[in-house]
């Protein structure tokens, strides 16, 4: 689902998505930064990568992507996992941050779907519900285990330091590994099982919220 195509469909829902998509991509990597900070390491914060300034996070070819596709990426916030207290615990934390902001962003807009004036606008539901499903499929995509996607990190820290380095190594290939198991359909139960487990997440946290 392209952006673009809603352009022509419904301009206003358009205007409406563009910057809660732009900035639910630019929230993963702002919580990367925001962590690592928590733990210590303040290089994201030098680097004003810890600024809502989309010019600071925008990648051409993600924001691209995200028009023509309805999926994209910003620029990698920088962390200096050296400097960061509590290594493993933090390494992790500061790993799986821009999804767990991903997913709280699909369930603060599945939320509100629960108030009558949301649901019952059609405008707004759908930009809630594409707003949601979009931030299911950047969390559950970037928990793949290749590199350089956010569960790729959080693996190496549970393998022996040889298989570390070589899962590491495959990270300047990632991309078009990555690219090559999509069109190839590998990936795609693997998706689709990470999203029906965010969704369940959701749906068990929604719960509590009434």
């Amino acid at each position: 689902m392209g952006l673009l195509s809603l352009l022509f469909r419904d301009p206003i829902a358009f205007l409406l998505l563009v910057p809660l998509l732009l900035y639910s991509v630019i929230a993963h990597e702002m919580a990367h930064g925001w962590v690592a900070s928590l733990f210590g390491d303040n290089t994201a914060k030098y680097s004003g990568r810890l600024s809502l300034n989309p010019k600071s996070h925008l990648d051409p070819m993600g924001t691209l992507a995200l028009f023509l596709i309805g999926f994209g990426w910003a620029k990698p916030v920088p962390v200096n996992y050296r400097n960061l207290s509590n290594s493993r615990r933090a390494f992790i934390a500061v790993s799986l941050a821009g999804c767990a902001i991903n997913i709280l962003i699909a369930m603060i807009a599945l939320f509100l779907l629960h108030f009558h004036t949301f649901r019952t606008n059609h405008l707004f539901a759908s930009a809630l519900l594409i707003t949601a499903r979009i931030n299911i499929i950047l969390g559950s995509f970037n928990l793949i285990p290749i590199p350089p996607l956010d569960g790729s990190r959080v693996l190496m820290e549970f393998l022996p330091n040889n298989a570390k380095y070589k899962l590491a190594g495959l990270e300047r290939y990632g991309f078009f590994i990555i690219i090559i198991l999509l069109w190839t359909g590998i990936l795609s139960p693997i998706i689709t099982f990470v999203q029906s487990l965010i969704i369940g997440l959701i749906g068990i946290l929604l719960s509590f919220l009434g």
